[in-house]
Order: C-alpha cells, then structure tokens, then sequence
C-alpha cells in the first residue's frame, strides 16, 4: 500500500490535492463559484462581476502545481497564484500562456521531466475523439494533456479532459487514477469504466462528474479488482 501519510482530497471539476509526508501537490486548482455552490467551508474573496475569486478554507501551499489545459474550470490565475509559494514549480501546456503568463513551466506530450531524485513527471495527450462519447469535442489534440506523476515507487495519472486513447493501454503500474467521466466534455460513464479497466490502476478515483453519478461509475466496476474510491468535495481520502 502506499505510505500512511498519503492523501488526496477533490474539488469540482478536476482538482485533486495530493499530500504525502513531504510534498503538497495540486493537479488543475480553478475556483469557480458555480461548483461550490453547497459547500460551506470555503472563503470567496470577491464576487461578480469582479473577477471570481475563491478557495476552499485551510489548503496549504503548493511545492507542485499540474494544469492539464487552458479552461477556466481547470486553469485559473487567481487560484493558482493564491496556492503558490516563492519554490512553487507550475506546469502546463502551452495554452495555459494566456491565462497564466510566463510564470510556469511549458510542457507537451511525450515529455519526460525528472523533477528530483524520487519525482518524475511524464506528459501524455489528453483530447476528445472522433469516436469517443463526449458530445463536445473541444479539446483538440496537442492543445492539452494528461500527466503520469512518479512519486518514489507509486504512480498516480490524472487523465485532463479526453476520451478514450488507445496509447492509454500502454501504461503500466498505475496505483492510482483521476478519471473524468463528465459525458459532455469528457467520456461518459460507460467509457470511462471501459478505459479504467484499459489502464488497469490499482485504485480508480472518479472526476468532472458534471450532472453524473459517481455511484454510476463505481457500480460500473462491479467484480473488477480495481478499487473504486467515490469522492466527496473536500474530504481527504487516505491511501
């Protein structure tokens, strides 16, 4: 199992924070009034039409902050800045430049990023298919991506926003991953139990629900060894 002191905690739409013994860690922290409509611990320092800006209360500062992609659900300044510290080291694709200025590192897929001696970070694509079951196709390949994040001898994946993707079969050893299965943007429920059981993780931790159930996906996986772990917002998750 992975160590005692590991846990992820999930806000809406696809913000995970990962804590372990040494790092604070955020993948896509956005703040948007709309998903945290009822949820009452959290501090909103100002409203419309001033530009939103919010967090939830007590989140620690970040070593390492992951953007998948440049929507304002998944990448915004005004979050990211208040999570940030002097060392906080940002990365996100190109299309995040708009948003977030020149204040972070630009990676792409097929990127392989070794960040110290027991982190690694490897970039995959993340897009909306042809074929998949998303009905908005808006995420157009290359404009976003995924990332497989090696953190001693565990392996955690957030998917971005995607379909489906065959390379996503290639993946090994992953303990634990963030799957959307939103059905507009992103897979709907039977694609994304299809592509759980595809990447095969030892845990699999449901996002982006958007109007789906969550319980939904979980008795998707019904019979599978794969350990479903429903979140709720803001409750950490100990692994």
């Amino acid at each position: 199992m992975l160590n005692r002191q590991t846990d992820i905690t999930w806000f809406p739409n696809s913000w995970i924070r990962l804590r372990t013994e040494k790092k604070v860690i955020y993948f896509d922290p956005a703040y948007l009034t709309t998903y945290f409509s009822d949820y009452s611990d959290k501090t909103e320092f100002s409203r419309w039409p001033d530009p939103i800006d919010g967090l939830p209360n007590g989140l620690e500062k970040a070593d390492f902050i992951f953007i998948t992609h440049h929507h304002k659900d998944h990448c915004k300044k005004v979050t990211t800045d208040r999570l940030r510290k002097k060392q906080t080291r940002v990365f996100g694709p190109k299309t995040c430049l708009t948003e977030l200025g020149d204040t972070f590192q630009i990676v792409k897929p097929g990127d392989i990023i070794g960040i110290d001696n027991v982190t690694k970070l490897e970039i995959v694509d993340a897009y909306n298919t042809k074929n998949g079951s998303s009905t908005r196709k808006q995420h157009k390949k290359g404009k976003g991506v995924g990332y497989v994040l090696t953190l001693g001898k565990f392996r955690f994946y957030h998917l971005g926003d995607t379909d489906f993707l065959p390379e996503m079969k290639n993946l090994q050893n992953i303990d634990v991953a963030f799957v959307p299965m939103g059905g507009k943007f992103t897979m709907d429920i039977q694609e994304a139990v299809r592509t759980t059981k595809e990447i095969n993780p030892r845990i699999v931790i449901p996002v982006h629900k958007l109007d789906k159930a969550f319980e939904d996906f979980e008795n998707g996986l019904k019979g599978q060894k794969i350990k479903c772990i429903v979140p709720k917002i803001g409750q950490p998750i100990t692994i």
